[in-house]
This record gives structure tokens, sequence and C-alpha cells, in this order.
């Protein structure tokens, strides 16, 4: 359980640094509009399914059990 809390940590540092260097980058590329929105519209739901991800896992570490998917677990 702490290994998987310790790897839920370091993904979300991961996440985080990967977020920012996108966000900065964003700003440093000239890319026209409609294309600068689509990404950023894919980044966002990179990150939502990123954080949707990791509270199952905090559900699955707490006992909680969901729909029973085959999903990768961090046990």
């Amino acid at each position: 359980m702490i290994g998987a809390l310790i790897t839920i940590i370091f993904a979300l540092i991961i996440i985080g640094v990967l977020w920012w260097a996108a966000q900065t980058l964003m700003g440093l590329i000239p890319i026209a509009e409609p294309f600068k929105t689509i990404i950023y519209v894919l980044m966002v739901v990179i990150l939502v399914l990123v954080v949707l991800w990791v509270l199952w896992q905090l559900l699955e570490m707490s006992g909680i059990t969901t729909m029973g998917t085959n999903l990768p677990r961090l046990r």
C-alpha cells in the first residue's frame, strides 16, 4: 500500500511537470489559434483521465471495489 501511494505521488509530480512544460511551450511556439485550442483541450482531457485514474486507485487501495474492470492496479 505504501508503494502504491509513492507511485501515485511520483505519477502526479511527473504529470504536473509535463503540464507545466506543455503550458510553457504553448506560449513559446507560434501556433494558429484553432490548433492551440485543440491542443489545450486534449491536454485537459488527458489530465482529467489521469486524475480519475488516481482517484480510482485510491478507492481500490481503501478496499472499495469498483466495477471489476481489468485495468492495471498498483499493488
